[in-house]
């Protein structure tokens, strides 16, 4: 799995994101739902977003994962002053160290395509992720302006097409899955079955 490109690393770690993702980002990628529990962010960056979440819900724990080492080590700075209620690890998003069933909540937040096989990624969150626990998730969608940006950036990635992103969960062990796209990105949660 890639690391991040400088473009894209100094711009998960700069002030103008993290006060973005607080007012805007955040209520927009949990689309009214409520982490709960045992909470996984797989592919957390700087942790601007993990941050946000353990401020809003101080009942939860959360442990968030980066492939790329300088993401994870701004996410231990970033999350230390939450103490035992934030684990920050080097995992990849294709194969989590996790056993099965370990998480109440999976978040996933503009990384998938980042992942390249983001429907391997995205089997591993539902693997680790407890029977009636709940994934959520975005993603850019491939499309010209996201295409070129990513082309110049230079970062390897694989967009997720139109059509492409709800058979792939409906594969998984999901109930009730929901997709809201806009001209540019797609969101999506699902419940995992209690029918395994």
């Amino acid at each position: 799995m890639p690391t991040m490109s400088r473009i894209e690393s100094a711009f998960c770690r700069s002030t103008p994101w993290r006060a973005f993702t607080r007012r805007t980002v955040l209520p927009w990628a949990l689309q009214g739902l409520t982490p709960a529990g045992n909470v996984l962010e797989i592919g957390a960056g700087s942790g601007a977003m993990a941050a946000e979440i353990l401020s809003a819900y101080p009942d939860i724990r959360m442990t968030v994962t980066d492939f790329d080492e300088t993401m994870v080590a701004a996410a231990r700075r970033r999350l230390a002053p939450f103490g035992s209620r934030a684990t920050a690890l080097q995992a990849d998003a294709n194969a989590l160290p996790f056993g099965d069933n370990t998480f109440d909540t999976v978040l996933t937040f503009i990384m998938l395509h980042h992942t390249v096989t983001w429907e391997q990624a995205l089997a591993e969150a539902v693997r680790v992720l407890h029977p009636g626990g709940s994934l959520i998730g975005y993603d850019l969608l491939s499309l010209r302006p996201t295409r070129i940006l990513h082309r110049l950036e230079g970062a390897p990635h694989r967009l997720i097409g139109h059509g492409e992103l709800g058979p792939t969960l409906h594969k998984l062990s999901l109930n009730d899955v929901h997709l809201r796209h806009n001209p540019l990105l797609v969101r999506f949660n699902g419940t995992k079955s209690s029918q395994q």
